[in-house]
């Protein structure tokens, strides 16, 4: 029994490595250019950010990141938090081969790892885009409405838990969940 629940964890979790290229980030709470530009000031300390391009009229931001930087997802939300603000969608364009993917699955990407919520069976090639649902990264409906697609606790705890003992990372280790 003990071997048949590592076999069936080895089956939800996979290892690559991929790019992560841009991303959009949706910010709430913005009334005017003057909360855009605190939101871009902070947004250009982050040392993995090449470019911001701005869109005031649908307050969203469009981050390029440096190529071979570690992105860390969590940053680029504690600095829209720091400027007063909160994010809405941040969804990301990563850059795959081959990975294939179903709903449920925990995958190490970039040094992080995402858990795939909401999806079918699949195979992702060349640039996707992922949109993270975690809390605080979107509206807390949008949280909820994701549950009932998932039965893995990651998607409620945002940890690894026993699924990650297949990628050899700690069960503490933080993961983002994502939808196609």
């Amino acid at each position: 029994m003990k071997y048949s629940i590592i076999a069936l964890l080895l089956l939800f979790t996979v290892s690559v490595n991929a790019q992560f290229k841009s991303a959009r980030l949706q910010a709430l709470g913005l009334t005017c250019a003057m909360c855009s530009n605190s939101i871009t000031k902070s947004l250009k300390t982050i040392p993995f950010i090449e470019t911001i391009d701005v869109d005031l009229k649908n307050t969203s931001y469009d981050l390029k990141f440096k190529e071979g930087a570690e992105v860390d997802f969590d940053m680029i939300r504690k600095k829209v938090e720091s400027a007063g603000f909160s994010v809405g969608a941040l969804t990301v364009v990563a850059d795959f081969k081959d990975l294939k993917v179903k709903n449920d699955a925990l995958v190490k990407l970039g040094g992080q790892l995402f858990h795939f919520v909401g999806i079918k069976e699949q195979v992702l090639n060349g640039e996707q885009q992922l949109q993270i649902i975690n809390k605080f990264f979107v509206p807390q409906k949008e949280v909820k409405k994701y549950q009932s697609l998932s039965k893995s606790e990651i998607l409620k705890t945002e940890k690894a838990g026993a699924e990650g003992k297949g990628l050899g990372v700690d069960a503490a280790a933080r993961v983002f969940n994502v939808t196609i």
